[in-house]
C-alpha cells in the first residue's frame, strides 16, 4: 500500500507525499515478512529514486543518500544476474546518485545509458521515466533546450506505453516551465 502510495507520489512530483509514503514503506520493511518484497525489482528502483530525490532537497539527506545507495546496491546485483532486465534500472539509479552528488558530466552519461538500455530492451515505460528524470535534471541545469527535448521523449514514450494522465500532466509542466522562461521568471 505505502509503496504504491510513494510510486504515485514520486510520478506525479508530489514532493511530501512520495516522502511521508516511502518513510512508511521502510518502516513496514522492518518486518521480516517485508523483506521478501524489499527485493522485488521495483522496491528498489522507486524506493532508491525517491530516497536520492529527498536527499536533493531535505535537510537529512544523508540518510537518505544511504537508503538511495542500499537500494542501487540491489539493483546492481540484480543487473549483474541479468543484464538484460535490469541494466537500465542501475544506469537510472547511477544518473541519480550522480546528480545527487552534483557530478553533472556522469550524470549526463547514466541518464543517457539508462535511456538507452531502456530503449534497446524495450522497456518503454521506463525509458519514459529515464527521459523525464533527465529533464528534471537538465532543468535544475538550466538547460532549457535539453530540458524541452527531454520532456517531449518522456511524452512520447507514456503516450505510447498508454499512460495518458501522465502525458496530459507532462504537458501541463512544460507549458507552465516555458510561460515562466517567456515571463523570466525562471533561469
Amino acid at each position: 500500500f505505502h509503496f504504491r502510495k510513494a510510486y504515485i507520489s514520486f510520478m506525479f512530483r508530489s514532493y511530501d507525499d512520495a516522502k511521508e509514503h516511502v518513510l512508511k514503506f521502510f518502516a513496514c520493511r522492518e518486518n521480516a515478512w517485508a523483506n521478501l518484497m524489499a527485493n522485488h525489482i521495483n522496491h528498489a528502483l522507486y524506493t532508491g529514486l525517491i530516497s536520492y530525490w529527498v536527499a536533493r532537497k531535505s535537510r537529512d539527506g544523508q540518510k537518505w543518500y544511504d537508503r538511495g545507495n542500499e537500494c542501487k546496491m540491489t539493483l546492481k546485483r540484480w543487473a549483474e544476474s541479468s543484464q538484460w532486465t535490469f541494466v537500465n534500472k542501475w544506469y537510472l539509479l547511477e544518473a541519480e546518485e550522480s546528480f545527487t552528488n552534483n557530478d553533472f558530466e556522469a550524470a549526463k552519461s547514466f541518464y543517457k545509458q539508462a535511456i538507452t538500455f531502456a530503449k534497446l530492451h524495450k522497456f518503454v515505460h521506463e525509458e519514459a521515466l529515464a527521459c523525464e528524470l533527465a529533464a528534471y535534471f537538465y532543468l535544475e541545469l538550466g538547460e532549457r533546450e535539453q530540458t524541452v527535448e527531454h520532456f517531449m521523449l518522456a511524452h512520447e514514450k507514456y503516450l505510447e506505453w498508454g499512460a495518458l494522465g501522465k502525458c496530459d500532466s507532462l504537458l501541463k509542466f512544460v507549458e507552465f516551465m516555458k510561460k515562466l522562461w517567456h515571463e523570466g521568471a525562471m533561469s
